[in-house]
């Protein structure tokens, strides 16, 4: 490998093909409808990485669309619960990315697209449908920079009806579905941190129970995974084919968290036949200490085996990784420190999603096999100056990686701004990220990866 070029790539970000790229993006916000959601969001409250689902976050449930689809009321005897308690949204998504990579070869591209999705009422209070379409198209895509994920491999456009699904309602508190949907749970779960989600093909039941008037809240589900749409692609694959195996074989799922107050603790297991067994727990617990000061404690493990016939890599392996994170917030700032450690027997894998690790960052995973890794984080809320305005920098050192692979050190940078809620541009957010990526020994290569997004959610009503 050849050392990286720093003029080169300050060069390369002032091309004029990237400031067009900033041109056009700006100059769309004002012509753009539609947005994408959350996963952009403003920065949590603790350092959950763009992409990856905690414990406590787990749902198998979806989201409620943004709008009515019948914003006027409808006297009772007259209405239509199926019509008139229906909900739509529209978003958009526009997003630049540029990574130089350790071989000096550059992934590029820029596009624009965003989803419709449709959620019926219940009928007869029993059963509902659901639906999303999703298109990411090139804005800017050389044949020789494909990569991003941005784009369908070739730099191609795509859409694709992600979602089609139905729902049952067995109680308040129970729910059964089947059909094409999102999932969010640690291993399987959108992973929206490009132009469209991942969404999957199965049938699942979930739910919970308590969680009013202080009580403790289950949150609970399960069920069979047997397809897979990846974010860049406008096809559904078998779990087992998109994990790399060479047979198909879905993914038996089934986890529960439970909550109580400051405290929380669940685990999910996840079996596809012949491929993989995945095992992840995780807890947390927020300490009191007075007003100004919020601190949390994180402790993760993930358990991950080959098992019968091993199809998966031909033959068995086993692994794991732990790992704690802390979250001390002091009045707009946020200060994370965290440390993962994996086994020597393999590298982690995350087939399904983003990956779950507390140092899986912009880039980098951290989870190769006996590497260990710190992570320092700063986060800051510029509201009180810019409202809607937040920023932070975070660097993960990894190390313990045996030969002929290296050790690798992570910076990463982020800008992101969410206009007033209450302005005309009440939808918006925009951001900024930067990852430099070092490695030790080879050369010292870097990777630099920068990434421009834009997105518009429709306001409500």
């Amino acid at each position: 490998m050849t050392s990286y070029n720093h003029v080169e790539a300050r060069s390369v970000l002032r091309s004029p093909h990237v400031a067009a790229a900033w041109s056009i993006a700006l100059t769309s916000i004002v012509l753009q409808v539609g947005g994408m959601t959350s996963a952009l969001g403003q920065q949590p409250a603790e350092s959950v990485e763009q992409g990856a689902t905690p414990m406590d976050q787990i749902d198998l449930t979806n989201p409620q669309p943004g709008q009515p689809l019948v914003p006027v009321p409808v006297e009772p005897e007259k209405k239509s619960p199926f019509f008139d308690d229906a909900k739509i949204s529209a978003q958009a998504r526009t997003f630049y990315l540029y990574r130089d990579k350790y071989d000096d070869s550059i992934s590029e591209a820029w596009a624009l697209g965003g989803s419709v999705t449709f959620q019926s009422g219940y009928v007869a209070n029993r059963f509902r449908v659901g639906a999303a379409a999703y298109t990411s198209q090139p804005l800017y895509g050389p044949d020789d920079r494909d990569g991003t994920l941005l784009l369908a491999p070739g730099q191609e456009g795509y859409s694709v009806l992600g979602q089609i699904y139905g729902e049952v309602k067995f109680t308040d508190q129970l729910f059964g579905a089947f059909g094409r949907k999102e999932y969010n749970t640690p291993y399987i779960n959108k992973n929206d941190a490009r132009m469209t989600p991942n969404t999957f093909e199965g049938v699942s039941l979930y739910g919970k129970s308590g969680g009013k008037g202080g009580a403790p809240e289950w949150r609970y589900g399960g069920g069979y995974i047997t397809k897979i749409k990846e974010r860049n692609s406008d096809e559904f694959v078998s779990m087992s084919v998109d994990a790399g195996a060479s047979v198909e074989r879905g993914v038996y799922v089934a986890g529960a968290n439970y909550l109580q107050k400051d405290f929380s603790i669940g685990a999910v297991n996840y079996y596809s036949d012949d491929i993989i067994n995945i095992f992840y727990t995780e807890g947390k617990y927020a300490p009191s200490l007075g007003d100004k000061y919020k601190l949390k404690l994180h402790a993760q493990f993930s358990d991950q085996q080959s098992n019968g016939d091993d199809l998966l890599t031909g033959t068995a392996f086993s692994t794991h990784q732990w790992g704690v994170k802390a979250d001390l917030a002091v009045d707009a700032a946020l200060l994370t420190l965290a440390y993962t450690d994996t086994a020597d027997g393999d590298t982690m894998r995350n087939p399904w999603s983003g990956y779950p690790g507390y140092t899986s960052v912009q880039v980098q995973d951290f989870f190769r096999a006996g590497e260990s890794a710190v992570m320092l984080k700063a986060a800051y809320d510029l509201s009180n100056h810019l409202k809607g305005t937040s920023v932070y920098a975070l660097w993960v050192h990894g190390s313990g990686v045996a030969a002929p692979n290296f050790n690798e050190d992570e910076v990463d940078l982020n800008l992101q701004w969410n206009p007033d809620k209450g302005g005309a541009m009440r939808g918006m957010s925009f951001r900024l990220r930067l990852a430099q990526v070092n490695q030790r020994g080879g050369g010292d290569p870097d990777i630099t990866d920068f990434r421009f997004i834009v997105n518009y959610d429709f306001p409500r009503p």
